[in-house]
């Protein structure tokens, strides 16, 4: 328990009685530095000094004069560095609200508890806290990019594309790959999309990059069909690169040159994207694509502000529900709503509908129960480097056959 007791810990909470439990708990599972405060004031003269800044504050929402939503923008001011659990005898609903308050100050957050607390359930979120390596807050690289940066990475071609998956519920057959751009950075390693897209996108560079990215998309989209795999690849566009009307002549160009039929390539626009006050030349763009027997895909389905807008006005062949609308979804009312409501809508629309976000056997299962077309997540496989794909569908073929049939009992 040698990590655990140098995690500093502080408990926030108005009830004295749920300090001590709370601090009894928190000792029986190896956490050794402790404070507690009954309000607000106190809580943020710990969080101003360099010795008693906790790692993690366990936060309830509903307390008198400063709430926990009020201390929340106290510690962006702060720019707090630490985790925060939410602790809270209020509704899931108002809980999942704070949560999504909390992610939009962009303070990591390891989950909420229900008063009374579960014991259980405490020692599994800071478990999961350990093991993802998250109780050292010193392992997180902050390091930024410049556009300079973003420009050498394309032109030296540090930018890979991995693939994800995308099977059918119903058989288990693999239908398409998902395109998800990773940087391989000569000194940093491994650098996710969310480091680098934004700052494309804001100087400029978004064309150039998906334009590095669609080519080896397509490329690799050719290799696969004369080798017999048939497999549909979707590749993310912007709305910058719908804004001329060359994009769609280079990506019909690209697959005429690798030989491979539209029908393989599936473009998929992010729903809260798709239209800006003119709509004419991304209109063109995609109806065109369409004509010529692309797959239009519109992705994040119910994240943005116009959906039904966006399904009434372009011709998409593909739907795909948000994860944070599939996953827990068969344990959640609301999310259930939604996840329903969206297949419905998609079904009767005649589009494939695909879920993201799997991340167990019972997302799958509620998929299966509920007849979605396609599922993408982490429980089929996470994105993989093409030279990985062949081993992976030979274990998805075997998991499929001894784990995910009808017959097969849940894992």
């Amino acid at each position: 328990m040698d990590s655990t007791s140098k995690i500093k810990i502080l408990i926030l909470d108005d009830d004295t009685f749920m300090l001590k439990l709370l601090s009894r708990m928190l000792a029986k599972l190896g956490y050794a530095t402790i404070t507690t405060c009954d309000n607000g004031s106190d809580a943020l003269q710990k969080v101003d000094h360099a010795d008693t800044c906790p790692d993690l504050i366990l936060l309830d929402l509903n307390m008198p004069d400063m709430d926990g939503i009020e201390f929340v923008r106290y510690l962006v001011d702060r720019k707090y560095h630490g985790k925060l659990i939410l602790v809270s005898g209020e509704d899931e609903r108002m809980l999942k609200t704070a949560e999504k308050l909390v992610h939009a100050h962009k303070i990591p957050m390891l989950g909420y508890l229900h008063k009374p607390v579960n014991p259980d359930k405490l020692s599994e979120i800071l478990l999961g806290w350990e093991a993802d390596g998250l109780a050292h807050p010193l392992s997180v690289n902050d390091k930024s990019y410049s556009a300079d940066d973003i420009k050498s990475a394309i032109a030296n071609q540090e930018l890979v594309n991995y693939y994800q998956p995308k099977v059918s519920v119903a058989t288990g057959e693999v239908i398409g790959v998902e395109t998800l751009v990773r940087w391989h950075h000569p000194k940093d390693g491994l650098i996710m999309p969310d480091r680098f897209i934004d700052i494309a996108e804001k100087n400029h560079l978004i064309d150039d990059l998906t334009r590095s990215v669609l080519t080896q998309a397509i490329v690799q989209a050719g290799e696969w069909h004369r080798s017999g795999q048939t497999l549909r690849v979707s590749i993310n566009v912007t709305m910058d690169n719908l804004a001329s009307l060359d994009f769609q002549d280079m990506v019909v160009n690209l697959v005429h040159e690798n030989n491979l039929p539209p029908q393989k390539i599936v473009i998929e626009i992010t729903e809260s994207q798709v239209m800006g006050p003119d709509a004419r030349i991304p209109l063109e763009i995609l109806t065109r694509l369409r004509l010529k027997r692309f797959h239009l895909s519109i992705d994040d389905f119910g994240t943005g502000h116009s959906s039904l807008a966006q399904l009434r006005d372009i011709p998409f062949n593909e739907l795909k529900i948000d994860q944070s609308f599939v996953h827990r979804a068969y344990s959640d009312d609301t999310l259930r709503v939604i996840y329903d409501a969206s297949l419905a809508m998609g079904k009767q629309l005649g589009m494939d509908i695909v879920a993201e976000g799997v991340e167990d056997r019972n997302d799958w299962e509620l998929l299966r129960q509920t007849e979605c077309d396609m599922a993408q997540g982490d429980f089929i496989s996470k994105p993989l480097l093409p030279d990985d794909l062949p081993h992976w569908m030979e274990e998805w073929q075997s998991r499929v056959r001894t784990e995910l049939r009808d017959d097969s009992p849940a894992s």
